[in-house]
């Protein structure tokens, strides 16, 4: 069960002690935040007549907030974090009576409410303090800057004989936890990873044969196991069939591979992050990265409006038709101009809502009129700035979850985390207009 409610923890008295200086941008952010939205939103992820109550939805919302605004925090140092400080205590509502036992000190809690809200929870999240910013006319819709780049996944930098060897290592797994005999031969594989690992010239081609030789024949029986035969029950198959399936394309790759092809379709780079892909951006370095395809959006004010993960690397110029769709049905209406590089440059895309936008600038000087030529130039560069800032900053450059699901997770915190943290710049800059001040209650 879950409560549906919440009251705040601390008193005006607490606050004037407490909090001196209410200039501090986890203070502002606090009043800001549709607290009680999030709560209603959330509340459907549990049970509302079963089992025992949850912690605070208004604490763990917060909690993933503030993950994304303090230094990308584990769940383990946040949890320090909050006994640690007062202004994180206010912004996660916990008082001064629940501070030793809100969470458990390794931070698993938040782990679990991460997974139960999952990829839609988050976005319920984002959504809303997105909605209360473009309500308030914090966001602007003015220039769809759009760009693509890569959210690395947190793997070791693949080879094939690697791969091979850990695929060895996942059926040793899968045995060990069914209580089934090893169908192979361990200490020869062992034998082989350990020449390879040591050989000073190491002809990789030769290691993948001889580590092919076994692994083939081990994967028909792990497939017999899984199909035909009765040591397993209907759940333990289950649980098999994924990575028979995995390790099925890592064969047909391995053979692929020895026959000497050199460009593979839906390449596995990683038996842990099987989303992951080889990506080429253009870059002159590095090359290639490991990881999801991440679309970006921004506003010319560098709000972050959309930011979506892809499977692969699809072409830029299939991915500008949804992304434009998407930022505009988020901002409620069609921007003055779209700017972006060659990448998304096609006869389709620039007549796509040509009638209702009037600056479409996809990498060439002759897409716009000389008037607008400089502002469309200076808004290419700047955001390759904000992807700079989003990758080197906020959290953007790697993600630490597992699974095409977990990069979307992570991206939607960070998301939240980024558009927040500009929000506060422009704050502090006084560049807020006073009617967005007023919407949000911040005037006086």
């Amino acid at each position: 069960m879950i409560a549906t409610k919440y009251t705040e923890a601390f008193s005006n008295e607490w606050i004037d002690y407490n909090i001196r200086d209410k200039s501090h941008y986890l203070f502002i952010l606090c009043s800001i935040i549709p607290w009680n939205e999030i709560i209603q939103k959330l509340q459907h992820f549990f049970n509302q007549t079963q089992g025992r109550f949850c912690k605070s939805l208004r604490t763990m919302s917060a909690l993933l907030i503030v993950s994304k605004l303090e230094d990308q925090l584990s769940d383990r140092k946040l949890v320090r974090k909050v006994k640690e400080n007062r202004y994180i205590q206010f912004f996660c509502n916990v008082s001064d009576e629940k501070l030793g036992t809100f969470l458990d000190k390794n931070g698993t809690t938040i782990c679990k409410f991460r997974k139960r809200i999952g990829e839609k929870g988050t976005s319920i999240i984002e959504n809303l303090v997105f909605k209360k910013l473009r309500q308030a006319g914090v966001i602007e819709n003015d220039t769809a800057l759009i760009d693509s780049t890569v959210l690395n996944n947190n793997i070791i930098y693949p080879n094939d004989v690697l791969l091979l060897n850990k695929a060895f290592h996942k059926m040793f797994l899968f045995a060990k936890n069914h209580n089934i005999k090893v169908w192979w031969d361990n200490k020869n594989v062992k034998k082989i990873w350990r020449e390879f690992n040591t050989s000073k010239q190491k002809n990789r081609k030769n290691f993948l044969i001889e580590f092919e030789k076994i692994f083939t024949p081990a994967l028909m029986i792990f497939g017999q196991m899984i199909y035909l035969d009765n040591k397993l029950d209907f759940v333990e198959k289950e649980e098999g069939r994924p990575l028979l399936e995995l390790l099925q394309l890592l064969e047909k790759q391995t053979k692929q591979k020895i026959a000497g092809e050199t460009h593979i379709e839906e390449r596995i780079v990683s038996l842990d992050e099987i989303d992951a892909r080889p990506i080429k951006k253009g870059k002159a370095h590095p090359k290639c990265e490991f990881g999801t395809t991440l679309e970006l959006s921004f506003n010319r004010a560098g709000f972050m409006i959309t930011a979506e993960n892809l499977k692969g690397n699809p072409n830029d110029k299939i991915l500008y038709s949804k992304t434009l769709d998407l930022y505009i049905e988020r901002l409620r209406g069609y921007p003055e101009a779209v700017v972006t590089d060659l990448g998304y440059r096609s006869k389709n895309n620039l007549n796509k809502d040509s009638d209702k936008i009037h600056n479409i600038f996809l990498g060439k000087s002759s897409d716009v009129y000389n008037e607008n030529l400089e502002y469309c130039k200076k808004s290419r560069s700047a955001t390759e700035g904000f992807i700079a800032v989003a990758k080197n900053l906020y959290g953007f450059g790697k993600s630490l979850y597992r699974g095409i699901i977990g990069d979307i997770i992570w991206t939607k915190l960070c998301q939240i985390g980024y558009n927040l943290k500009k929000f506060i710049r422009l704050y502090q800059q006084e560049k807020i207009s006073e009617y967005s001040l007023k919407k949000l209650d911040l005037l006086g």
